[in-house]
């Protein structure tokens, strides 16, 4: 006798409760991500502060992300930032994930102190996004953007320093002599002796082509011969 054909179960998908499991693991929740902003004009180019902050907070926007700190900083290409220290001390302590900037060259003094400290911000597991460049450290493809800075730094030492070997070696050539200068203790004799002659601290600078201040340094420091 035929059996009777056996029906195939249906599934019904309303009928699976969700577990809020993906293979296995609970979801998480989305993190909140703490952004540092970082601005810098020169001293004749403060005109140029507002945009670069609506660029920079546009794109935090534009991720979803918080922003945590805000930093301005104006002064010369060559001088300390300062405030830009404040921002790597939030990260340091773990109060900002990602640093954004407008432009390289507002964050980095060289070549050299930007690969420094993208590496530090690196190993502290902080992101870093410069808008101008589209340099994004958060990604595979920015983190190997910041590989070829290192190449480039590299190469900027190596620069420098041949520099500095042909600056010696040109000078070497036209006779000058390398190292330190003569200090003022080795005219210390001729001070005390034209001092003792009547010859004034200013006069005696002027003879021996050393500062007045090394004069008196000299005549303080060791008693006069009789």
């Amino acid at each position: 006798m035929r059996g009777e054909p056996l029906e195939m179960p249906v599934k019904q998908g309303s009928g699976i409760r969700k577990s809020g499991k993906v293979f296995g693991q609970g979801q998480k929740t989305a993190k909140m991500v703490r952004v540092g902003l970082y601005a810098r004009v020169s001293t004749q180019d403060q005109q140029t502060l507002p945009m670069q902050n609506r660029a920079m907070r546009e794109y935090a926007a534009r991720r979803g992300w918080t922003i945590a700190m805000q930093v301005k900083e104006v002064g010369s290409g060559a001088a300390q930032r300062q405030r830009r220290e404040e921002l790597l001390e939030a990260a340091r302590r773990r109060e900002i994930d990602v640093v954004v900037v407008w432009r390289l060259d507002r964050w980095g003094r060289s070549v050299t102190d930007l690969l420094a400290t993208l590496q530090e911000l690196e190993h502290l597991g902080v992101g870093f996004v410069s808008l101008t460049e589209a340099l994004d450290l958060t990604t595979p493809v920015g983190r190997a953007m910041a590989a070829l800075l290192a190449v480039f730094a590299e190469f900027e030492r190596e620069i420098l320093s041949e520099r500095v070997r042909a600056g010696l070696a040109h000078a070497r050539q036209n006779g000058r002599r390398l190292g330190r200068p003569i200090t003022a203790a080795l005219h210390a004799n001729q001070v005390h002796k034209l001092h003792r002659s009547g010859v004034s601290k200013s006069e005696i600078s002027r003879r021996l082509s050393i500062g007045r201040t090394s004069v008196r340094r000299i005549l303080a420091a060791q008693p006069k011969q009789k």
